[in-house]
């Protein structure tokens, strides 16, 4: 069954550096957006972001928004 949009993000900030990481988790980051530690990037809140995140979960944090 497909996804509804319901218009809810996350925003996920680079911890730390993907030197001497595995290929595919510098791609995973790139694929989230980040290549420099403290950039943050605003993505839609789905299963498939959740789970690059926990592929990364390392070398990354989700920030709280305080909207």
């Amino acid at each position: 069954m497909a996804e509804k949009n319901t218009g809810k993000t996350v925003t996920v900030e680079q911890t730390a550096s993907p030197i001497r990481r595995p290929k595919d988790q510098r791609a995973t980051l790139a694929g989230l957006g980040l290549n420099k530690i403290g950039r943050r990037r605003t993505l839609a809140d789905t299963p498939q972001v959740r789970g690059m995140i926990r592929k990364v979960q390392h070398m990354v944090r989700v920030v709280e928004d305080s909207a």
